[in-house]
């Protein structure tokens, strides 16, 4: 069976394709860049919080709740290096895109109770990371100006990868 996109990931495929290919000064500036991640954070927080409030299989909420305790953790150090650097992440086109397919994505998983929402939630949980990932590796992380901004990006990835194949080992048992 083929899994549709979800409204999330296909906001973050058509916003992070175009910037590939364009030029230098349309990548994202550094304070974009910590909008966007922060943004990314927040939405799979929020994810799998409702997945811990509706699911009763034991795996998924263990997932969820790892997803809850890394990204929070990803984005309280991303909120203090702002701090450090006195700079204000920059809302932007990217960040607003991604809390709207959100907001939609959050609306599908709503109406869905038992396996068939733990399974349209570990399935859309396998397509964003790998999403996300592709566009740290691919655009944040070589737009990134600042060290410390790119070294935080790189070590999210580690744990964002580590989180995919997570994923996708509690897909393969959610039926």
């Amino acid at each position: 069976m083929r899994i549709r996109p979800t409204a999330a990931l296909a906001a973050l495929s058509l916003l992070f394709a175009a910037p590939l290919a364009a030029s230098a000064a349309d990548k994202p500036t550094d304070p974009q860049i910590a909008h966007i991640a922060y943004t990314a954070g927040v939405i799979d927080v929020e994810a799998a919080k409702l997945a811990i409030s509706k699911s009763k299989n034991k795996d998924v909420v263990a997932f969820a709740e790892d997803m809850v305790r890394d990204h929070e953790a990803v984005n309280t150090q991303a909120l203090d290096l702002v701090k450090k650097l006195n700079v204000t992440p920059e809302d932007n086109d990217t960040s607003r895109a991604l809390t709207q397919a959100a907001a939609d994505e959050r609306a599908k998983l709503e109406k869905l109770d038992g396996a068939a929402f733990d399974k349209a939630y570990v399935d859309n949980e396998v397509a964003y990371h790998k999403q996300v990932n592709g566009a740290l590796e691919s655009l944040l992380i070589p737009s990134a100006s600042n060290a410390d901004l790119k070294a935080l990006l790189e070590t999210g990835l580690k744990i964002f990868q580590g989180h995919q194949q997570h994923a996708e080992h509690v897909a393969a048992t959610v039926k």
